[in-house]
């Protein structure tokens, strides 16, 4: 096919052709994929219950251990306004870890984008509550002993076992919420603000000797003992299990080796792998996993791509290849590019919801923008679907931008989808996401897909432009629950 450009109506290819072959679909009996969105949505609200839920039980255990029984004089008051600060503050510390410990319940109910929107989102509270519990206990204590705060403070550094942990945990804390703000963390590279927020799990380490050693709210024998400990166990487990554990246990199962780097375009690579059992990863497209090529001044630094092809078994024990496409946007993917066949994989995933988990409609569009479009291409290859029931929108400023459209087309072409190459400069204008050429023509997304609102739309792109996109399909009358895009800026 001749891509063209766009002068007064868009052009396409239309790849449900008569002639052309056509792969079994076996897209699921209509509302299938509705019942699948209720039940991830009924997942969606047991989580929060769960989450305002372990709120409410850290400060209904201290109530029922007798808690109330100190409000009894001003210094009382401020101490017991600290330690309910001091428990709320620390059990949203404890959920921002579950949130980034790639839980697969989590990861597959809200997608692992919005798992670390909510991450991040809980960062400044539960801050400000884990201050508000210092300065409190230091007014309550020294109310007592007729002291100010600051000379309650250092005399609680000096004379209590553990506390000197606790002042050595709220700096961390700051440190880390301080480098997770978007201004500071641009400054910074990847890996050193990556670093830093490692010491998220020491300052919780650091938090809790001074919670079980000093006076008695976590007393022997009490509820709130037990609970936190069980809290605090379970959370250390999952973040053992699941980032730790796990990768190590697929990396040792798919024995990923690198088999062929391919240029496909200037500063963009094929990268194929051999490995083992690769029929456990299929189904994968559009999800994406986190990558270590352990090479060399590479092996420390996680690559998060998605694949580009589904996984091709050809021998036995899943035996096979799979493929990643890979653009030079930075110092670590440049490196990419001079990967040595026989490096070996580490790999973790698959993760996020840019997949058919995320599936409403039976209809389905996907948007794809330089190398966005990748990750399509292994999605277009598994979503189920109907012949004429797909549409496929790619994007570039030039045809050469078009990544592996060639192969896109031969699927659209066996699968009976839809397929516009819409290369050129972009629009300044309403649609900015389309070429000049589409807008000044009066085009927008309703004009390649004049069913999107009854249509799945997935995004994959720069921020910017994704952004773009999705306010016109939600202008288009698309409900915010079909539209999926995958986010990686948190």
């Amino acid at each position: 096919m001749t891509t063209q450009r766009l002068p007064a109506r868009p052009a396409y290819s239309n790849s449900g052709q008569p002639g052309f072959p056509t792969l079994p679909t076996d897209r699921p009996a209509g509302g299938w994929f509705t019942r699948r969105h209720r039940q991830r949505m009924v997942r969606a609200d047991l989580l929060t219950v769960i989450a305002w839920a372990s709120v409410a039980a850290a400060v209904a255990l201290w109530l029922a251990d007798g808690g109330a029984a100190s409000i009894s004089s001003p210094a009382g008051a401020f101490t017991a306004a600290g330690i309910v600060a001091g428990l709320a503050g620390m059990d949203l510390v404890l959920l921002m870890l579950l949130l980034a410990a790639r839980i697969p319940y989590i990861d597959r109910t809200i997608g692992h984008d919005r798992a670390l929107e909510f991450h991040r989102k809980l960062g400044k509270p539960s801050l400000y509550l884990l201050l508000a519990h210092g300065v409190l206990l230091a007014t309550g204590y020294g109310l007592a002993e007729g002291l100010d705060p600051l000379s309650e403070s250092v005399a609680l550094w000096v004379q209590v076992p553990d506390m000197w942990l606790a002042f050595v945990s709220m700096a961390l804390f700051i440190a880390v919420v301080a480098t997770s703000l978007v201004a500071v963390r641009r400054r910074f590279p990847y890996e050193f603000w990556y670093v830093v927020h490692l010491l998220t799990y020491v300052a919780v380490g650091t938090s809790l000797p001074h919670q079980f050693s000093v006076g008695g709210l976590f007393a022997e024998g009490t509820w709130q003992r037990w609970y936190w400990l069980a809290v605090c166990i379970a959370t250390g487990a999952a973040l053992a299990y699941f980032r730790v554990l796990q990768p190590f246990v697929a990396t040792s199962r798919h024995q990923l080796t690198v088999s062929r780097v391919e240029v496909v375009a200037p500063g963009v690579v094929n990268i194929s792998m051999t490995g083992r059992r690769l029929h456990r990863l299929a189904g994968s497209g559009g999800r994406f996993f986190i990558w270590r090529f352990l090479a060399p001044g590479m092996w420390w630094h996680p690559h998060p791509f998605s694949l580009s092809a589904e996984p091709a078994v050809s021998g036995p024990d899943g035996a096979g290849t799979l493929r990643i496409t890979v653009r030079n946007l930075g110092s670590g993917s440049a490196q990419l590019v001079r990967l040595r066949k026989g490096t070996r994989v580490a790999v973790e995933g698959p993760y996020g919801l840019l997949s058919t988990e995320a599936r409403v409609r039976n209809k389905v569009v996907m948007i794809g923008a330089g190398i966005g479009i990748t990750p399509l291409r292994a999605l277009l290859e598994t979503t189920p679907f109907a012949p004429g029931e797909a549409s496929v929108l790619l994007r570039g400023h030039t045809g050469q931008e078009l990544y592996l459209s060639n192969e896109i087309l031969e699927l659209c072409r066996a699968r009976g989808a839809r397929l516009f190459h819409l290369p050129g400069p972009r629009s300044r204008g309403r649609s900015g996401w389309l070429p000049q050429e589409a807008v000044s023509g009066g085009y927008d997304l309703r004009a390649f897909v004049p069913d999107v609102a009854d249509s799945d739309v997935y995004v994959c792109g720069p921020a910017g432009w994704a952004d773009s996109v999705i306010t016109d399909a939600k202008d288009a009358g698309v409900p915010e629950d079909q539209i999926h895009h995958e986010r990686f800026d948190w």
